[in-house]
């Protein structure tokens, strides 16, 4: 797979996962603290992928750099705000398990990313 090819499966692979983050808020209970996390859910996980678009049509490798970095960051906090639901035992597991799993794996990406373009 060509640059090409990786950067389009990896921006339908965000928004997939943005999605995917968007139906599991709307399963959470509708209390204060839930409400809090399912704002700040939604915004982290959507970010991934909207980010890494920019990424792919930034105008230098710096502001590319730039919107990577804020990729991986949002991708951070998305596993954040997952473990404070799992903690909070507010969603059953296994329904946790897949995307805890993607969110590791977009986080480990944008990481690696990250660390070759220095």
């Amino acid at each position: 797979m060509d640059n090409k090819e990786f950067a389009k499966s990896l921006e339908l692979r965000t928004k997939k996962f943005g999605v995917s983050v968007l139906k599991l808020s709307a399963q959470l209970p509708n209390s204060q603290e839930a409400k809090v996390i399912r704002n700040q859910i939604s915004k982290s996980g959507t970010s991934v992928g909207a980010n890494y678009r920019e990424a792919n049509r930034s105008r230098s490798k710096p502001d590319f750099a730039n919107k990577i970095k804020i990729a991986e960051s949002e991708a951070s906090e998305t596993v954040y705000w997952l473990e404070i639901i799992q903690e909070m035992e507010w969603i059953a597991e296994f329904k946790l398990v897949d995307i805890m799993k993607e969110a590791n794996e977009l986080l480990a990406i944008f990481t690696s990313i990250s660390k070759n373009l220095k």
